[in-house]
């Protein structure tokens, strides 16, 4: 009879001093880190497999977004001419060294490029003058044109 009730109390008596003294706990140290979260050491190995791969995709998106910004970055130092940016040439090699523009900044840049171009050209600064429209300019040149071919027969000489 002793012997159970030293069994029973001893047993609660060992799990209480346990908890309070801070001696050592076999029951969680036991266990790994797999069991901690339910699952069987081969589930648990394939789960961390599965992080390491889809943290290796985020970093390679990451870097490829990079590499597209410094791209970007590195079209419009060419473009007006600005000293260009060592750590922008270090992202694009990072990332392949070929690095192609989203199709959306690509349209952007485009657009940009044409309506440059259309304002650089002769017709372009025409329109752009305040009361001069494309259609007065043409109006008026037929006239002369008109004008020119009557003098022309009314010469003499000719």
């Amino acid at each position: 009879m002793a012997f159970m009730v030293k069994t029973m109390v001893g047993g609660q008596l060992k799990n209480l001093t346990g908890s309070l003294g801070g001696g050592e706990d076999k029951g969680d140290g036991d266990k790994s880190a797999a069991e901690a979260q339910g699952m069987s050491r081969e589930e648990y190995e394939e789960y961390q497999k599965q992080l390491v791969e889809e943290k290796m995709e985020r970093d390679a998106q990451f870097t490829q977004r990079k590499a597209e910004r410094a791209t970007l970055r590195s079209h419009f130092r060419d473009k007006y001419r600005l000293p260009k940016n060592e750590a922008d040439e270090s992202q694009i090699q990072m990332a392949g060294g070929d690095v192609e523009l989203p199709r959306e900044l690509a349209k952007m840049i485009e657009e940009d490029t044409e309506e440059e171009e259309e304002r650089a050209s002769v017709l372009g600064q025409l329109a752009s003058l305040p009361g001069l429209g494309l259609g007065s300019l043409k109006d008026k040149a037929q006239t002369t044109l008109g004008d020119l071919k009557q003098s022309a027969e009314k010469c003499h000489i000719m």
